[in-house]
């Protein structure tokens, strides 16, 4: 698994997670070193948004949260997953198909991984930010339902 952020400005590195990520790796290894940063680059208007993941919802990931005094984008359980992020990993996905043959091994897939993420153009991630408001209006004119989203 890997895990990334996007936003309008700027992106993270792809950070390869090794084996289950828990709530206290999550703080440890995202948190602290990957998304607190990228926030206070960005600025202080700057919101993270998450899904309900179990260690995104952890006890150590909400209090280092609040400490940090991070602005989360809340997301009642149960709703549709509008995250503009779920888009960019299809585009990853497409661009390594594209561009590349079978890895050899992990170690080869990783680095395509960061240099496919790293080449997507920043129009293409702005898109699909802007976009969230759309996203939402869709969400519930179909009730929760089904979006083309």
């Amino acid at each position: 698994m890997v895990w990334g952020g996007i936003s309008t400005c700027l992106r993270t590195p792809l950070y390869h997670v090794v084996g289950n990520l828990t709530g206290v790796r999550y703080q440890n290894e995202i948190l602290q070193p990957l998304i607190v940063p990228a926030l206070q680059a960005i600025g202080p208007r700057a919101i993270l948004q998450d899904d309900n993941a179990p260690p995104h919802r952890s006890a150590a990931a909400n209090t280092f949260i609040q400490l940090a005094r991070v602005n989360r984008m809340l997301w009642p359980a149960n709703s549709p997953d509008l995250n503009p992020i779920e888009h960019m990993w299809d585009e990853l996905c497409r661009r390594v198909q594209q561009h590349h043959t079978p890895p050899a091994n992990l170690g080869q897939l990783l680095q395509w991984l960061q240099q496919e993420w790293n080449g997507v153009p920043r129009a293409f991630i702005c898109n699909l930010i802007h976009s969230m408001r759309q996203r939402c209006v869709e969400c519930l004119a179909h009730n929760g339902g089904h979006t083309r989203y």
